[in-house]
């Protein structure tokens, strides 16, 4: 049967749709003579009988890929078209246009063949109920599937080979750049860029969180490098939490070439709609990890550190290592443990000065009700852990302090040394726009006015970050003097007095604790009060003691009993206000020597 014959009086009275798809839109821009071939379809479907009005062309999905039709909404509006019984023909170059994938193609077949719809291409007419036409259309479809794989297979090798020998050229992150060389990664050539990163990593052992090196860039007014992959040149913006983290969580930075870190896999959502996402992989299924491929900010075994340290400072679940330090005045925070059932035990605060606790998540069923397997104050337990503390590093007391002092001064250099790379690349902008400035004609006013504008702003960034930097130079923290040094070693000796002093921060005390301490075992005997404590030092050895608790049987705090059977009378006449107005006039209080109020008053009667 010829093309023609093909060709029913029932398809010309419908439409006839030019179907135009190109898979990205840099085909679109540069492939135009593929482009122009498929709007030209439109003149085959006039020579076929069908009037100018009813030819339609669909290129809603230029720049989309066939592999799939859930982003190709001109697809899915033809194939509802076809369903609907309102096209005669599809016309298109060829059958990979319309579709890369058998579950589309074979769709678009059933319905073309149930509602006597015809498909075109370069080659000729079909009729998707015609067996011989059906087969040759199959084939035709899992050839274009098959060529889409060929082509990836093609891509996909000849990328990971490359990236296997370390020259794939992909996005870096900022503090390098690439070299003219294969596979060249070298350093930012930006001193002000480098000092930065460089920076970050210095701070972050001192420091001990990515949290708390993100607050000290804030605190000092630091400014972070943005490199982006599509605009070229650096950026400095606020730092951001994400920011750091990615620094110090990027094994690039370690001297490492990495590729194939994550993979793209599909699943089904809860609309039923199948769905790509992107999946980060274990460092031991990475597909390309080359050691030593170019020069790093830090070695591999610091890299590998600090992931350990960043991993410790998540929250912490049962059996598992303590998170980061956190405020509070608890010092065992993260390494007491339950001497029952092992786990890590919680911090809880009570009373008008917030005094510490410890309690145990682990929950029993006792006269009906939920008790926790174990729940003490902290106050004598952190007090003796804490001497005990004392009393091993009292030896390098003295040392530390003196290391301490040097490190402040460390510190200061640091952030002073960012904010003198920035006034530099401030005076750098200012001369630039100077030199964009007087070149410019005096007569184009529109042009020079602009031009003006921008070394006026620069010569402001410039004057404030010069006044900062030179407030800062004022404000460099005071060395000891030798006077102050000797009087350090003298009270290295007695080294509770430093550690008692208002200013040593729980926080502070922690972070020591932390470096010797593994954990701190409690046990309760509540028959003899005390608290069996198991203390294991990073070193491996083991410190065992009893400590004795505050007994708890004191007397409870109680409103006096005139002023409870007053208000017990007054409660039959009058309302909690008018109660707590009366027992105010008389100068009573109440148990904590308060002021009655009506809530006061309702908790006395109902308590």
């Amino acid at each position: 049967m010829s093309n023609n014959e093909k060709i029913q009086p029932t398809h010309l009275q419908r439409q006839a749709v030019v179907y135009v798809r190109q898979s990205s839109a840099a085909q679109v821009e540069h492939n135009r003579e593929s482009t122009d071939r498929q709007y030209k379809l439109k003149d085959r479907a006039i020579s076929l009988g069908w009037p100018e009005q009813q030819v339609k062309t669909i290129d809603e999905d230029l720049a989309q890929s066939g592999a799939e039709s859930s982003q190709r909404t001109g697809f899915t509006n033809m194939i509802s078209e076809v369903a609907l019984g309102k096209i005669g023909l599809i016309l298109s170059l060829e059958v990979s246009r319309v579709a890369r994938n058998n579950s589309d193609w074979y769709r678009l077949l059933d319905l073309c063949s149930v509602t006597n719809t015809l498909i075109g291409d370069g080659d000729g007419l079909y009729h998707p109920g015609l067996f011989n036409d059906r087969l040759l259309l199959g084939m035709k479809g899992t050839m274009a599937e098959a060529e889409l794989h060929v082509i990836r297979a093609r891509l996909e090798g000849g990328i990971r080979n490359k990236a296997a020998k370390g020259e794939l050229r992909r996005g870096l992150p900022v503090g390098f750049v690439w070299g003219e060389q294969d596979g060249e990664i070298l350093m930012h050539p930006d001193q002000a860029v480098t000092g930065a990163i460089q920076t970050i990593f210095e701070k972050f052992p001192h420091l001990g969180s990515v949290r708390r090196v993100w607050l000290w860039f804030q605190s000092n007014g630091l400014l972070f490098p943005l490199q982006s992959n599509i605009a070229p040149g650096i950026k400095w913006i606020t730092a951001s939490y994400h920011a750091i983290h990615s620094v110090l969580t990027n094994p690039t930075y370690a001297g490492v070439y990495t590729f194939g870190k994550t993979k793209q896999e599909c699943f089904i959502d809860d609309n039923g709609q199948v769905k790509k996402r992107v999946k980060r992989l274990p460092q031991a299924q990475w597909a390309v990890f080359i050691q030593d491929h170019h020069k790093g900010y830090i070695d591999w075994e610091t890299y590998e550190m600090t992931q350990d340290r960043i991993s410790k400072n998540t929250r912490p679940i049962s059996h598992k290592e303590s998170g980061a330090i956190r405020e509070g005045t608890a010092l065992l925070q993260g390494l007491a443990t339950c001497g029952q059932c092992g786990r890590r035990l919680r911090v809880y605060y009570q009373g008008r000065n917030s005094s510490p606790g410890y309690y145990c998540t682990a929950n029993k069923v006792m006269e009906n009700k939920g008790k926790h397997c174990m729940r003490v104050g902290g106050v004598t337990i952190d007090a003796a852990v804490a001497n005990a503390f004392l009393e091993a590093i009292n030896p390098a007391a003295t040392e530390a302090a003196l290391l301490a002092e040097k490190n402040i001064g460390v510190d200061h250099d640091a952030a002073l040394e960012q904010w003198r790379l920035q006034v530099e690349r401030f005076r750098y902008e200012t001369e630039q726009a100077e030199r964009r400035f007087s070149v410019v004609e005096p007569e184009n006013r529109l042009v020079a006015r602009t031009l003006e504008t921008q070394w006026e702003t620069a010569l402001k960034k410039l004057r404030d970050a010069e006044n900062d930097f030179e407030r800062r130079k004022r404000n460099r923290p005071k060395m000891l003097t030798q006077e102050q040094k000797a009087l350090l070693c003298t009270l290295g000796t007695d080294i509770k007095k430093i550690w008692h002093a208002s200013t040593t921060t729980p926080r502070d005390k922690k972070e020591l604790l932390q470096v010797l301490l593994q954990e701190v075992n409690i046990t309760m005997d509540r028959a003899e009060n005390t608290a069996h404590l198991i203390v294991r030092w990073k070193t491996e050895a083991i410190s065992e003691f009893d400590v004795s608790l505050p007994h708890r049987n004191a007397p409870p705090i109680r409103t006096k009993q005139d002023t409870i059977d007053l208000v017990r009378r007054l409660a039959v006449h009058y309302t909690d206000g008018t109660i707590a107005g009366i027992l105010n006039r008389q100068g009573r209080r109440t148990a904590s020597g308060l002021k009655f109020t009506a809530n006061r008053v309702g908790s006395l009667r109902r308590h």
